[in-house]
This record gives C-alpha cells, sequence and structure tokens, in this order.
C-alpha cells in the first residue's frame, strides 16, 4: 500500500528540495517533516496537526491535497497512535482478578512485566543495533559491461537510505531499487542505513565498470 510520506518524500527528493527549504517555505519543522515521510505520526503534536501538516506539505510540493488526505486518512489510526500497551493488554478483563487465588498473583504479575518487557525491547531494538541492510545487487568486485549500475537490496523501512550521499526512498517492505551513472574504471558504491536513533550500517561495494566489453 502506497503511503502518503513516501509519496511526499520521493515528490521532495525528485524537486531537489531538503527539508529545511521545506520548512522555511511551509512553516512546518522539519522534524515534523522527516516524521510524516517516515509514517512516524506520534512524533506529531496531535492528529488534527498531522492532518493539517499533510496537506500543507501536499499543497506545496504540487500534489493533490484531497488525495493526500485521503491516503493519509486510510493509513493513520488513531487509535493506534494514542494506544500505548498492546490490544491484548488494554482490557479490563484480560486478567479478572475475581476468584484468582492469591497465591497465582505473582505469577499473573510476573507474566504481565515479561510481556511489557518484551513489547518495549520490540519497539525499541534498533536503539542498541544496527539497522539491517542487504545489498542483493551489485555483488562485490563484479565487473559490470554498462555505465547505469543497478543497486538493489532491502533494509528497515524506517531507515533512511543514501547511496554514494544521495537519498533513496525505500518501499514499505523495506525493499530498494535504484540505477546510477558510473563512469569507466573502478568504482565504490557507499549504500548507508541510518535509522531514526541515529544507528547505521554501511555496505560498500567495489565494481570495475567495461561498457561496451
Amino acid at each position: 500500500m502506497l503511503k502518503i510520506g513516501q509519496k511526499l518524500y520521493e515528490e521532495r527528493v525528485k524537486k531537489n528540495l531538503t527539508l529545511e527549504e521545506v520548512s522555511k517555505a511551509t512553516k512546518i519543522r522539519a522534524s515534523f517533516l522527516s516524521a510524516i515521510e517516515k509514517g512516524d505520526y506520534k512524533k506529531l503534536p496531535s492528529p488534527a496537526y498531522a492532518q493539517g501538516f499533510v496537506k500543507n506539505y501536499a499543497e506545496f510540493l504540487g500534489l493533490s491535497a484531497n488525495k493526500a488526505l485521503a491516503l493519509f486518512r486510510r493509513e493513520f489510526d488513531e487509535e493506534k497512535a494514542l494506544r500505548v500497551l498492546p490490544e491484548g493488554l488494554a482490557g479490563k478483563e484480560d486478567f479478572p482478578v475475581e476468584g484468582i487465588k492469591i497465591r497465582k498473583i505473582p505469577i499473573i504479575i510476573i507474566l504481565i512485566f515479561l510481556v511489557l518487557l518484551g513489547y518495549i525491547v520490540f519497539q525499541y531494538r534498533y536503539t542498541f543495533i544496527n539497522p539491517p541492510l542487504d545489498v542483493n545487487s551489485p555483488t562485490e568486485n563484479a565487473t559490470i559491461n554498462s555505465e547505469i549500475v543497478e543497486i538493489s537490496g532491502k533494509t528497515d523501512p524506517n531507515s533512511t537510505l543514501t547511496i554514494n550521499n544521495n537519498p533513496i526512498s525505500v518501499e514499505s517492505n523495506g525493499v530498494f531499487k535504484k540505477e546510477i551513472d558510473l563512469f569507466p574504471g573502478k568504482s565504490t558504491i557507499k549504500i548507508k542505513a541510518v535509522n531514526r536513533f541515529g544507528k547505521e550500517t554501511v555496505i560498500e561495494r567495489h565494481v570495475e565498470i567495461k561498457p561496451g566489453s
């Protein structure tokens, strides 16, 4: 499913605009614009602000505000954005106290704690580890018979990806694909993924370009 944040990001890159330039023109903080592009709406002040920001951002880029808001509403679930605990833990009747023997209460408390701990670790796992990054093409030390080289692979869909310091869009499933132009001879391709916690993974591919060979 196409996400509005991805659409806005691609249109911004297409127009060679930085977040700071868009922020100056729209009066929307660059951090808020970045959160919209990544679909990280919980970093915005409120759902109402989120809709207003998306509308203004889309209009600035020359996109249809109505279509942008339709994509946003389909993607954005206000209840999920406001919910802190998983649904299984939010209900009041998940762990009924009545009828449970006192000696079983510590076990239930431990189980709740373990579930919460597991949920927190899962949500913030990339605070401690670098984002995943797999590069399928090109292979290391490949000889390529064209000046146009396709780079493809997979990473965390919430990461920011660059190839030779140029931003590249990532699909919602983490897959990316980009063609770049290289001069004949030996070249180094640097692929870098950076998550929202600043953790990064870098992969370099050394290739030799021999067009027409």
